[in-house]
């Protein structure tokens, strides 16, 4: 069986792992620090605080933001539940958006949405193609939209808008109009999710890049406070002589990372561009040239003159197909040993979603992409020979179920 999307466990990355676990920091430490400088040299943002996950992330800047009951935050439809149930967390009302053809969040759609009580928008980079950032700015800076918003605590009143918090779970080395991602949104938050391109098994980071007046690297230095209990000092400071006392100034998190993780990341962020990236493209080249001579295959847009995926995800969709059908050509790729998935089932056809008052059928372009949409594997240990394999096995199990379609 090819397997769907394991991750890169080679000899590096357990030398590094191993001379943590030697040094004897595990938790927060040198490693992660370290680990938060290099994203920042790598993205370009202004700060980088590393987190046990995105959903951490986005859920620590929420309510740094002073989200909370009464407010309302735009998320697409199209998505991972990560991203709408920070915002059940937090009190605040979850506004779905539909998407376009793209997968990602319909401008339009999200205009149409946004009311007096919105204080954040979660576009999500899907498959790792950046959203159209350029657009989200100017949508939220438009006088009549810019006029209705209505700040409730400190950091609103500092902004004086709607928030733009990206969920680049899948987008770390995507690129839009010249800059990569990180440095494209307010805060943007990276998941380093066993299955993303680049893992620390759990983990993720928060991208600051907010604009004057705020100082973001007073808000890096409050938010380790604040994803720490509240602790004053982590163990790392601590650890300094004569510096054991610490005070806790609120209620915070336990959304630390550890130095068992940072390790994995330091090494893969080392061979990310040259090494990573560039075998993923490689497989997203073949599929693409493979599957562009059916007229069935719909290929993802994965590069354009101003932006360029970070190719976590080749989502394949089949013309003119129905779930029902998409379901059993899956089904038929894994009876020829051949490991594929879906990304995502749109939020509103989730039970919890769906109890809450949400309906599928106000979000028909997020449906008609996820029901003819088919996840082919991408990762580093995949060979040429197995590419091959998935083609063949892809090829065969659609032509089959069309073929039984007439």
């Amino acid at each position: 069986m090819i397997p769907f999307s394991p991750p890169r466990i080679d000899q590096k990355i357990i030398d590094a792992v191993n001379e943590t676990l030697r040094s004897g920091w595990i938790t927060t430490g040198p490693k992660t620090k370290l680990f938060e400088k290099r994203l920042t040299e790598y993205g370009g943002q202004q700060a980088t605080l590393c987190v046990s996950s995105a959903t951490a992330g986005l859920e620590l800047m929420l309510r740094w933001f002073g989200v909370g009951p009464g407010d309302e935050v735009i998320v697409p439809a199209y998505t991972y539940a990560a991203t709408a149930n920070v915002v059940e967390h937090c009190g605040a009302k979850v506004v779905f958006v539909d998407s376009d053809d793209d997968f990602l969040l319909s401008l339009k759609a999200t205009e149409h949405a946004i009311t007096s009580n919105t204080k954040v928008i979660i576009p999500v980079d899907i498959a790792g193609f950046p959203c159209d950032y350029d657009g989200i700015h100017a949508l939220i800076s438009q006088p009549g939209i810019h006029r209705r918003f209505y700040p409730s605590c400190k950091e609103q009143e500092m902004l004086n808008r709607i928030l733009v918090l990206s969920d680049a779970a899948h987008s770390v080395g995507a690129w839009y109009k010249g800059k990569r991602t990180g440095t494209l949104t307010d805060i943007t938050v990276f998941s380093f999710h066993a299955v993303k391109n680049l893992t620390t098994a759990e983990g993720g980071a928060i991208c600051l890049n907010l604009p004057e007046p705020f100082n973001n690297d007073n808000i890096y230095k409050y938010l380790n406070v604040k994803s720490l209990h509240g602790q004053t000092k982590d163990a790392l400071a601590k650890s300094h002589a004569g510096s054991w006392r610490y005070d806790i100034i609120e209620a915070g998190y336990k959304y630390n990372m550890t130095d068992i993780q940072a390790s994995m990341g330091l090494v893969e962020l080392d061979r990310y561009d040259e090494d990573m990236l560039v075998k993923r493209k490689q497989i997203f080249d073949v599929y693409k040239e493979a599957f562009s001579a059916y007229e069935w295959a719909q290929i993802p847009v994965y590069e354009t003159s101003e932006r360029r995926s970070s190719y976590h995800a080749f989502l394949l969709r089949i013309k003119g197909i129905t779930e029902t059908q998409r379901d059993e050509i899956i089904r038929k790729i894994f009876i020829r040993e051949v490991s594929v998935n879906v990304h995502f089932v749109p939020l509103p056809m989730m039970t919890y979603y769906k109890n809450s008052g949400y309906s599928i059928s106000d979000y028909p372009v997020a449906f008609d992409n996820y029901s003819r949409e088919i996840s082919l594997p991408v990762y580093y240990d995949l060979t040429d020979e197995m590419v091959k394999t998935v083609i063949i096995n892809v090829i065969a199990a659609v032509e089959e179920v069309l073929a039984a379609k007439f």
